[in-house]
């Protein structure tokens, strides 16, 4: 029996998106030199025998140590792409959140650490300004035309 590489396995994600007028909260991908390439919602994985709206719930508790409460959603949205030279798929189930009154008030940067203790930032970003030339992509593709078609 061979392996199971990343690249043959479908990933179910959860993201999530909290709104500050215009802008949404992403964390910023960065490139070899250390530039942002692109934003994607804060999320991530479904783990087996989890709800799509469960485990958007605990990766925001995860991440950011706050709670969020789901008020719409999902949108879902299917991503094939490359990913450093790799084939991926992932089905992902987008929600928008709330965060409890007050939290995050006046933050323009939220700084965090995933699970295996990579730094992250995530940021407020206006679709809009998005995938557009010379500035950061969003992730995944064809989420920024749902955000700007609703």
């Amino acid at each position: 029996m061979s392996p199971i590489s990343k690249s043959s396995v479908i990933r179910i994600k959860a993201l999530g998106l909290l709104w500050r007028g215009p802008r949404f909260l992403a964390f910023e991908v960065y490139d070899h030199e250390g530039r942002v390439k692109g934003v994607r919602p804060l999320g991530g994985s479904v783990e087996f025998g989890e709800k799509a709206e469960d485990a958007v719930v605990r990766e925001f508790r995860e991440e950011i140590d706050t709670d969020v409460s789901v008020i719409a959603g999902p949108m879902v949205l299917e991503n094939v792409f490359v990913h450093e030279g790799e084939p991926r798929h992932e089905v992902l189930f987008i929600f928008d959140l709330a965060f409890p009154r007050g939290a995050f008030d006046g933050w323009e940067r939220i700084r965090f650490k995933e699970d295996d203790g990579t730094s992250m930032v995530a940021a407020w970003y206006d679709p809009r300004e998005l995938d557009i030339d010379g500035g950061p992509e969003l992730y995944p593709k064809g989420l920024k035309f749902q955000l700007i078609g609703r």
